[in-house]
């Protein structure tokens, strides 16, 4: 009886041996075949800007879903993509630790910055770790400048934008005198200094030169020394939170010139900050307006459907910012920064935004410019500028596959 007990304990543990081993072979065998692959973002999740961070960060969420939703197979194995977001709050020095932070973490590419004041410097520390950044928002040219092949960026940079708002000011809005203030951030300076020499060049005056800080919100002493000079336009150099106070301020010291200003302040939230005084107000965006991007409006549907907001600025961009990067992986048949990278920078690519193609520096060949004015209310576009239209694309984005 006894050895009948033990017989039976015998099998029992052979039979739970081979039904485990049975059970865990499954998970071993996908373990191995699976890969996670880590893309970096960055963007101010908190602050002032959240939301066109937020806006950012969704719209590589959104790629990021889609593309584990497609089962993207490289180098024989079923790729898992995580998207790590971190939070930069708009300032140079959090990131710079946020860069070494995503490094440390291993991450295959990165997204971002959305500032080009934090862009630029966190732009090295991903070039010296040998990680490709595509920015989907930094406009300053200094970014493409530093000679690094790992930095791309998908819109227009400021040099064409500050070309264009200067020839804007001086021919369709007729301005002789013009007076500028910027913010002091690589980006709000950066594109005043373009619009100061376009504007130069164009015939027009410079009366004033002023600025400010991206912190502050009163303007008063700086726009009573600009009434003075009786401007027919003022250009603003800097952000949305800077700009719809301003905008107010404006028009409560009774100041009659018009307003423009770059993509910083092209976003629902100037005429929310504003209020009736944005009415007239100009601004540029790097870019086509969504309704005629070439995927923009599915583009918009999606983003709709999933976090039940509108799109606040610049979430198409990274949305395609993705995308190429992933696309970049799949031909190089590897997700190895050194391997893919000289893919990324042969990108012929049509996204929800335009073709995207980069130059030899990384910057976007092609891109478009739009003005915009505010009008009862809302952003209407004025007029759009197009530089030539890069070669045919030969690979598509994941909204064009599914129609």
């Amino acid at each position: 009886m006894q050895f009948s007990k033990q017989l039976t304990l015998s099998f029992l543990t052979v039979i739970i041996f081979l039904f485990g081993c049975g059970r865990d072979m499954p998970t071993d065998l996908k373990s191995e075949s699976e890969l996670k692959v880590k893309i970096g973002h960055a963007a101010p999740l908190t602050g002032t800007q959240a939301n066109l961070g937020q806006d950012n960060e969704g719209g590589a969420i959104l790629a990021i879903e889609e593309a584990n939703a497609s089962g993207i197979v490289i180098g024989g194995k079923k790729i898992q993509f995580q998207l790590l977001s971190e939070d930069d709050q708009a300032d140079p020095r959090i990131g710079t630790i946020v860069a070494h932070r995503l490094v440390d973490a291993e991450i295959s590419g990165m997204i971002g910055h959305l500032n080009s004041g934090t862009t630029i410097p966190a732009s090295r520390i991903y070039h010296d770790a040998g990680i490709p950044q595509i920015s989907p928002s930094a406009t300053s040219p200094k970014y493409t400048q530093q000679g690094f092949k790992s930095a791309f960026r998908i819109m227009a940079n400021d040099e064409q934008q500050g070309k264009v708002l200067g020839k804007f000011a001086t021919q369709q809005l007729a301005a002789k005198s013009v007076a500028i203030i910027d913010d002091r951030t690589a980006y709000g300076q950066g594109i005043a200094d373009e619009f100061e020499k376009s504007v130069s060049v164009s015939g027009g005056n410079i009366v004033a030169r002023e600025f400010t800080t991206d912190k502050s919100t009163d303007f008063l002493a700086i726009l009573t020394a600009i009434k003075g000079r009786k401007p027919d336009l003022l250009f603003f150099g800097g952000m949305v939170s800077q700009g719809g106070p301003m905008m107010k301020q404006i028009k409560s010291l009774g100041i009659d010139a018009k307003f423009l200003s770059g993509d910083g302040i092209y976003n629902p939230e100037f005429i929310k900050l504003a209020g009736d005084a944005a009415e007239g107000a100009y601004a540029s965006l790097p870019g086509l307006p969504l309704d005629r991007m070439p995927n923009g409006i599915s583009f918009r549907n999606e983003y709709r459907a999933k976090y039940r907001r509108e799109i606040q600025l610049y979430a198409p961009f990274c949305y395609d910012a993705v995308n190429i990067m992933i696309e970049a992986m799949k031909r190089a048949d590897s997700v190895e920064p050194e391997k893919y990278l000289p893919e990324l920078a042969k990108t012929n690519y049509n996204g929800v935004t335009s073709r995207i193609v980069f130059d030899g520096k990384g910057d976007l060949e092609g891109g478009a410019i739009t003005l915009y004015k505010v009008k009862n209310g809302q952003w209407e576009v004025v007029e759009i500028f197009l530089e030539s239209q890069p070669p045919k694309a030969v690979t598509t984005s994941f909204i064009d596959k599914r129609g």
